[in-house]
């Protein structure tokens, strides 16, 4: 642990950035099996966002790991360390007014409620989305071939086949993943914001209707 250091405390309130830059930032975390649509979904919800004017920045479960996270594995401590630097980023893409959306497996009911007590501790809105589908239905998709690869034993503690997945027991919005189009999923994540005053509806631009 750093030692012999001081927090250096800026000129500028989080109320103050958020007046200047006219946006409210906050962290949408994306939890769920490998092949639940986690990624699918931050994916056309940053492009539903940036295209309506509101800054947005998606942070990839498999993208950080080729650079920040790069130096760890998939056991339970490295996956513990996984989440606490994802979580310290994401706050901070969100105290500079940024709707950071994060894309994670992120298993452990713990290091989730970890990562809201960060935010918490900043007056920095933490909205936990639950992309839920059944084991059956991740492993017909698997994208990747990762679950074959699981049961085969190739893959060492691979989430929902040899590593728990703890389900969020109280998620802000829950996505039922294999019921529901990637539209719909996106427009529930809307709603929510919307309804909580942190986006304006005004602002969201809808999809074309065909003539």
């Amino acid at each position: 642990m750093s030692t012999n250091i001081t927090w250096h405390a800026g000129s500028v309130s989080l109320s103050e950035r958020q007046e200047l830059l006219k946006q409210k930032g906050l962290t949408i975390w994306f939890t769920g099996l490998s092949a639940s649509g986690k990624s699918t979904l931050a994916t056309a919800l940053e492009q539903t966002l940036l295209h309506s004017g509101i800054v947005s920045y998606r942070l990839d479960g498999d993208n950080i790991r080729f650079g920040l996270n790069k130096n760890l594995g998939f056991g339970p401590e490295d996956r513990t360390e996984n989440i606490r630097r994802i979580s310290e980023v994401a706050k901070l893409f969100a105290d500079a007014t940024v709707i950071t959306i994060t894309a994670f497996i992120s298993p452990y009911r713990q290091d989730r409620d970890s990562a809201r007590q960060l935010h918490k501790e900043a007056g920095i809105p933490f909205i936990e989305v639950f992309a839920d589908a059944p084991l059956e239905v991740v492993e017909q998709r698997d994208p990747k071939g990762l679950y074959k690869k699981a049961k085969a034993g190739e893959i060492k503690e691979f989430t929902g086949i040899s590593a728990p997945y703890e389900a969020p027991e109280s998620p802000e919005i829950h996505i039922k993943t294999d019921q529901v189009s990637v539209e719909e999923g996106v427009q529930a994540v809307i709603k929510y914001l919307v309804d909580q005053g942190y986006i304006a509806a005004a602002k969201i631009n809808q999809p074309q209707q065909q003539q």
